[in-house]
């Protein structure tokens, strides 16, 4: 497939112009649907991918490895830990190497600086999986599930509410990107990185919750305590407490508003289970697109 695309790194949705963001979701659409219908689009036929997790992980770890197999390729899954990456060998040479064993790298860490480390060592296309600064991938899969729930991206409220965090980063990104409104409400000491939202385009931040819900067509919300933060849970708890996606917050949002949430959930903290298996929930569709989004964004940029 020849996209324009191939050799891209992927690890900020800021480095990505809208129409590119817009050719993976196309194709993310077109291959979904030929999975529905059951349809072959081996369109990596061989290729190896290499999946590194120095975070542990469900949807991205599962979404990529069936992803890679459906696209014809095959996925190894490789633990930071377990590799001499792990023993102190540099980010330098573990991109080196494996550049010279693979066609893609998907790295989830904790250091955005390491994931453009390596990218920058790689000669292979780098993905990134999610750091404590970014989740690209899953800004993707947000974006798809906005246009098939509402048939529209251009003027979707984007209303966030809680933890200003790396899923709200790169949110920000994709929605300045593709013409949304984004509003988050964080209370004080939890607003995004400046630095990221500067990169992203920028965001309207609030402190009261309703007002950000206030109208808006999609409700997005996130764990309180990512990893790495659990010594600071109780104090997390207490600070977040008004920020809840419940169905009096799901009240103040348009009557047709989606709700969102990057899973994994805490049921009673920042979504309640009521919601979040409601009839406005689309976090179901959400977890599943990732597996489309990131097929799409395998085969464009993989040579």
């Amino acid at each position: 497939m020849d996209s324009g695309l191939k050799g891209r790194h992927f690890t900020r949705i800021a480095d990505w112009a809208a129409e590119e963001l817009l050719a993976v979701l196309e194709l993310a659409d077109e291959l979904k649907r030929a999975r529905a219908r059951g349809e072959e689009h081996a369109l990596l036929p061989g290729r190896a991918v290499g999946l590194l997790f120095a975070k542990p992980s469900t949807r991205t770890r599962v979404s990529f490895e069936v992803g890679v197999a459906q696209l014809g390729g095959t996925a190894l899954y490789l633990s930071a830990n377990e590799l001499q990456l792990g023993r102190g060998e540099t980010i330098r040479d573990t991109a080196t190497v494996l550049s010279r064993y693979l066609d893609a790298i998907m790295i989830r860490t904790f250091a955005q600086a390491d994931v453009e480390e390596f990218a920058g060592a790689a000669s292979v296309p780098v993905i990134n999986g999610l750091t404590d600064s970014t989740h690209p991938c899953q800004a993707l899969a947000d974006a798809m599930t906005i246009r098939e729930r509402l048939g529209r991206l251009e003027g979707v409220r984007v209303a966030y509410v809680g933890d200003g965090n790396n899923v709200l980063h790169s949110l920000a990104a994709i929605c300045n990107r593709l013409g949304m409104e984004i509003v988050a409400a964080t209370p004080a000491g939890y607003e995004p990185d400046p630095d990221e939202i500067a990169r992203a385009g920028g965001i309207d931040l609030v402190r009261d919750p309703r007002e950000a819900a206030a109208g808006a067509d999609v409700l997005y919300t996130d764990v309180w305590t990512s990893m790495g933060q659990e010594a600071e849970r109780e104090r997390r708890l207490r600070d977040l407490a008004a920020y809840r996606v419940d169905d009096s917050l799901l009240r103040v949002a348009d009557e047709g508003a989606i709700v969102l949430h990057c899973l994994p959930a805490h049921y009673g903290e920042e979504i309640t289970e009521e919601v979040l298996y409601g009839p406005q929930s689309a976090v179901w569709d959400e977890a599943e697109n990732r597996l489309h989004v990131q097929k799409a964004l395998l085969a464009l940029i993989v040579p």
